[in-house]
């Protein structure tokens, strides 16, 4: 017969859900962590205490109370101090940022992507970022890790990345690159782990934005490419070889236009940027749009303004839009389907086709209860959610991560 976990093996699990519980919930009560984790008063006391002097956590009394009596110590966790780099690879721009375990933005440096740079040209700009912010980190802070979001195909979090066509990455060994690259800078061997970009965008939001409270939701993110971050029953749906959540190649049209996969009728032919630029060309063609990204969100702008070819490319792709979420609905039943990206404003703008379909198409029982929302962390669920993926370890055995 298999032993029970050890006593030390339950603290160390009692350790990381309190430590979780206050990185999701922000600052909370004593009384309230014995309550949510289950736990006696005195175990929650332990516990802090033990994270207090690992520098995870900080306890204090309440900045308010309006109840009589002795009221119950406060843990915070420390932001300030605990901390991973977050980066964000997108077709047109690079992204990073310094995150705070609690899921707050410290710092941040941006700066466009030229087309075509591969991974070897990539990592020097983040690694530069990096330098920049790091000359502001506070004496004594405690680094985990980092974490990418990138806009394509992955092996495994730790494993090459395959990139879309339109990038020109092939088998590119990103988080091992930028590892090495910051080892020196940062006196640390921390992993670098890579997610797609819409799976740890669904983490992000899944965790304390527009999904919290949901266990079953689908972020939808569109760059130039469409994919799913997917969560089912709380936990991400990434599949075998890590490789689910390309919805974009879900075929919706039968002999449709040709997609850069090799099919014909992918959903992306008919919901990603180039299907919304061939109607409305005359818009995609004024010289402050030069990129693909920036040209859709200008039809969307003079869709608004009333310029009748680009009212007409946002109905189609808003229609079509609703045909393959109500396909999803249908397959998954969510609770809340998130727009992020690109199609965040398309659907914004085509919100009343979105529905309409979806009411025409999807089974009324899961209908009825999907809600259809924007991401409530906006840009930034990409880098909190690649944070996320470098706060993992720390959260599942808190004194291993800080040795």
């Amino acid at each position: 017969m298999r032993a029970g976990p050890s006593q030390e093996e339950i603290r160390r699990q009692n350790l990381g859900a309190l430590l979780r519980y206050v990185h999701i919930h922000g600052a909370t009560s004593r009384a309230e962590l014995t309550t949510e984790l289950g736990l006696n008063r005195s175990t929650i006391g332990a516990l802090t205490a033990d994270l207090t002097a690992a520098g995870l956590v900080s306890e204090g009394a309440p900045r308010e109370t309006g109840r009589a009596g002795r009221p119950s110590l406060v843990v915070r966790p420390r932001s300030d101090l605990v901390y991973a780099y977050a980066y964000s690879v997108e077709v047109d721009r690079l992204r990073a940022a310094r995150v705070g375990l609690g899921g707050a933005i410290l710092d941040r440096r941006e700066a466009l992507r030229p087309p075509g740079i591969l991974a070897e040209e990539t990592v020097p700009q983040l690694a530069a970022f990096v330098k920049e912010m790091h000359q502001s980190v506070p004496a004594g802070s405690v680094y985990v890790g980092g974490g990418v979001a990138v806009c394509g195909i992955l092996r495994g979090e730790d494993g090459p990345v395959h990139v879309r066509p339109q990038t020109g990455w092939v088998d590119e060994p990103l988080g091992t690159a930028l590892a090495a690259a910051l080892a020196t800078e940062l006196e640390s061997d921390r992993p670098v782990l890579i997610g797609n970009a819409a799976d740890v965008s669904a983490l992000a939001e899944h965790a304390r934005g527009a999904g919290a409270g949901c266990d079953n939701l689908i972020y939808l993110h569109r760059d130039v490419g469409v994919d799913a971050g997917i969560i089912v029953g709380g936990r991400r749906l990434t599949g075998h070889g890590g490789y689910g959540g390309e919805v974009g190649h879900m075929v919706v049209r039968p002999g449709g236009r040709l997609c850069g996969c090799g099919s014909r009728g992918c959903w992306e032919t008919e919901i990603g940027e180039h299907a919304m630029l061939a109607p409305a060309a005359g818009v995609a063609r004024q010289p402050a749009t030069t990129d693909g990204r920036g040209a859709a969100l200008a039809v969307v702008d003079a869709a608004s303004r009333g310029d009748a070819s680009a009212q007409a490319a946002v109905r189609q792709v808003g229609d079509w839009l609703g045909f393959g979420v109500a396909n999803l609905v249908n397959i998954f039943n969510p609770e809340v389907v998130i727009f992020g990206g690109t199609l965040r404003d398309v659907y914004l703008a085509a919100a009343a086709r979105v529905r309409s379909r979806l009411n025409s198409m999807a089974l009324p029982a899961a209908r009825e209860q999907v809600r259809l929302r924007t991401p409530q962390l906006g840009e930034d669920a990409a880098l909190i959610g690649a944070a996320e993926l470098a706060f993992a370890h720390l959260l599942t055995d808190p004194l291993d991560a800080t040795n």
